[in-house]
């Protein structure tokens, strides 16, 4: 059966998150029930991250096998249109080897948080953007940042729920900066690993967001990190604002 890699966005708002789930929506069912459309099933397809509920995607990529031998840009173009009135779009499509795995042959995620900074309620960013009614210090934020960089137990940083095997994970890049959005300022972070613990991004953020309004020093990041104790973590941040952005393969499938 040939398989497919398949790079995925979709808005986050409608779905319990990507991972098929009883009796609520997910990104997974929506493009296993497009493919139902084009071959009998079932279907089952895998995903590089599982995104929680209300999280977004500009990059995630999933995988999925077929019975045909379909041309990679016409099973692109006829998943998107079963796939409508959904917000999901598959962005490209490419034939890879039948051992390669969406999850598993990954060496790297990537992750986008937008703050923004207005007291004015959200409008056309609605969902899009976590808002904050008060300025942060983005220097302030990348000195706490810099303590969560490298190796690390990130016990602090991971949701009870998580079933990761160890705690432990190398954080490769957290990059903060202040841009000028399209409703306002905002605060980006930017964060690069191989892999994530559950809300691991979203600890990281509302931590750091406590840091940059005042209410922590940048030093109390360190030490939240040293307790190893999820009560030791800030308050965990909304998943608007949260953005799958990119997975990174030895090889990338799309040819970018």
């Amino acid at each position: 059966m040939p398989r497919y890699a398949l790079l995925v966005e979709y808005d986050g708002r409608p779905f319990a998150g990507w991972q098929r789930q009883a009796a609520q929506p997910s990104v997974q069912q929506a493009i296993e029930e497009a493919l139902a459309r084009l071959e009998p099933g079932p279907f089952t397809i895998a995903g590089a991250g599982r995104t929680d509920a209300g999280v977004h995607a500009r990059g995630q990529v999933a995988q999925c096998d077929m019975a045909k031998d379909w041309d990679p840009f016409r099973l692109s173009e006829a998943l998107n249109f079963h796939l409508k009135p959904a917000p999901v779009a598959i962005r490209a499509c490419a034939r890879v080897a039948d051992d390669w795995h969406a999850r598993f042959s990954a060496v790297e995620r990537r992750y986008l948080f937008r703050i923004l900074m207005r007291r004015a309620p959200a409008t056309l960013e609605e969902g899009q953007v976590w808002r904050v009614m008060h300025p942060l210090d983005v220097e302030a934020m990348r000195a706490g940042a810099a303590y969560l960089v490298g190796r690390h137990d990130f016990t602090t940083f991971r949701s009870v729920m998580c079933q990761a095997k160890s705690p432990v994970k190398t954080l490769d890049s957290l990059e903060i900066e202040a841009v000028d959005g399209p409703a306002g300022p905002e605060v980006r972070f930017s964060l690069r690993a191989r892999s994530f613990l559950h809300n691991q991004v979203r600890s990281f953020v509302g931590t750091l967001e406590r840091v940059g309004a005042g209410a922590w020093t940048p030093e109390r990041v360190r030490e939240a990190l040293e307790a190893r104790d999820r009560a030791a973590c800030g308050p965990v941040c909304p998943p608007q604002g949260l953005y799958l952005t990119g997975v990174g393969y030895p090889e990338d499938p799309f040819g970018g």
